[in-house]
């Protein structure tokens, strides 16, 4: 993972690295500065490496500063509110901004999150419950539900079989 931040403020999280989506949007949204990668000392480093020793909440105190169009934007807020263990689809996120014939927009806005895990976009799953495109996998998708299932406060074993 690539863990890109200024100062404490997390603005992109990664599963490919320093790969070329993460390049282009960086290059986007901080074409005069360097963000800084990587520091495991530092608090969004230490607060992620808890969610993945199984505190779930742990991530829910990082400060985010993601870049994108007013409504990926709200889109991406609208994911935060996602409690861990929990999953949502595109159509109820779009009925819950207001616009439930912006369904298509909202998984168009979910594919471009920049900040993985934090930004929980692997809590949303296709209209039929099946798991359905994730930049990380869906291997990675299917573990981190999993994991979230197995850590949250009222567990029911694992979502997909």
């Amino acid at each position: 993972m690539c863990l890109v931040r200024a100062g404490d403020v997390v603005v992109a999280l990664s599963f490919d690295g320093y790969g070329p989506h993460l390049r282009a949007y960086l290059d986007r949204y901080f074409p005069a500065t360097e963000p800084e990668f990587n520091d495991a000392g530092s608090e969004p480093a230490r607060r992620l490496a808890a969610y993945f020793e199984g505190d779930l909440a742990a991530i829910e105190a990082i400060e985010t500063s993601p870049h994108g169009t007013p409504f990926q934007q709200q889109v991406w807020a609208l994911l935060r509110t996602i409690p861990a263990g929990d999953v949502t689809t595109y159509s109820q996120l779009a009925q819950r901004m207001g616009n439930p014939l912006s369904t298509r927009a909202v998984g168009a806005a979910n594919g471009r999150n920049p900040i993985a895990i934090i930004h929980p976009c692997h809590r949303v799953i296709g209209a039929s419950n099946a798991l359905t495109g994730y930049a990380g996998g869906l291997d990675r998708k299917r573990w981190l539900l999993d994991h979230e299932r197995a850590h949250s406060l009222s567990p029911s074993g694992p979502l997909f079989a």
